[in-house]
């Protein structure tokens, strides 16, 4: 027999699931007008991937979030005082790029990314050899400073426990330009369908093999498909930081993207990989 929490898990993950399919399908309408628009005028114009998740979460995000990220969980009722600091001085980087960077990094070596953020430094130990794809494309966008001066857009507070990174535009539909195939989907982390808290993972359009940049850190278990490429775990302060800005909670669900935003404002003023 289904029990109340159970069943109310449920329906917050189907109901993510929905605003994600609503989020793609905009996405692509855009697309499409954007095309025509540019065909008439003469000029080309460069749509990013649209990721995510939770938005993620997932299904880098409304398919999903990438999501990428990943039902979108109803927000804390009530605004926390924020308890980040503010953000360095600079601009986000808007380069794309049309094809996924070449294969750079040691697969057989250990790499590590920093994120420098407002909140505080959340560290994370990659996992190299199981997800060689996603490690290579963020030492790529790392070293451009793809990551710096974005702000966190989504965080969500019911059901599933995530804070979603990455897109430059912090609307949910940002991306490099460019996908990397999904990896490590059967880590043995990963059980019962279940993300645990600590998990670095790529939100996703909810479709195969359709990350960008876009990913989600996971503050508290939380029950996902197993379609969201597991690239990295979080250190012990890293997860200080995590749970100190959900904390805050999140903002209720901004009418035209559905990102539920966290109240702490979230900016990585710097993200680095590096290889040990």
């Amino acid at each position: 027999m289904v029990s109340q929490e159970q069943r109310r898990r449920q329906l917050a993950r189907e109901k993510f699931l929905r605003q994600q399919q609503r989020r793609t399908s905009a996405r692509r309408r855009a697309r499409t007008r954007n095309a025509a628009i540019a065909s008439v005028l003469g000029v080309i114009v460069i749509g990013s991937v649209a990721l995510y998740t939770t938005g993620v979460v997932l299904k880098d995000d409304d398919d999903k979030t990438n999501a990428n990220a990943e039902v979108t969980p109803s927000p804390s009722a009530s605004k926390a005082e924020d308890p980040c600091d503010k953000p360095a001085e600079g601009k986000v980087e808007t380069q794309t790029w049309k094809k996924e960077p070449a294969m750079t990094i040691d697969k057989s070596a250990k790499y590590a990314m920093k994120l420098s953020t407002t909140c505080g430094d959340i560290g994370i130990d990659l996992k190299t050899s199981a997800a060689p794809h996603t490690v290579n494309s963020f030492n790529f966008l790392a070293g451009k400073g793809f990551f710096d001066h974005t702000k966190c857009h989504r965080l969500t507070t019911e059901g599933i426990y995530v804070l979603q990174c990455g897109d430059p535009t912090a609307q949910g539909n940002g991306g490099p330009g460019y996908n990397i195939p999904d990896e490590n989907l059967k880590d043995k982390s990963l059980k019962d369908n279940v993300y645990p808290a600590g998990t670095v993972a790529m939100a996703n359009t909810g479709q195969p093999n359709s990350g960008g940049s876009q990913f989600f850190l996971v503050y508290q278990d939380s029950q996902l498909p197993p379609s969201y490429t597991p690239f990295g775990t979080i250190s012990d302060g890293g997860m200080k930081v995590l749970k100190k800005l959900a904390a805050a909670g999140a903002q209720p669900a901004d009418p035209t993207t559905g990102n539920t935003a966290p109240n702490a404002t979230v900016v990585i003023n710097k993200a680095t990989v590096t290889k040990s």
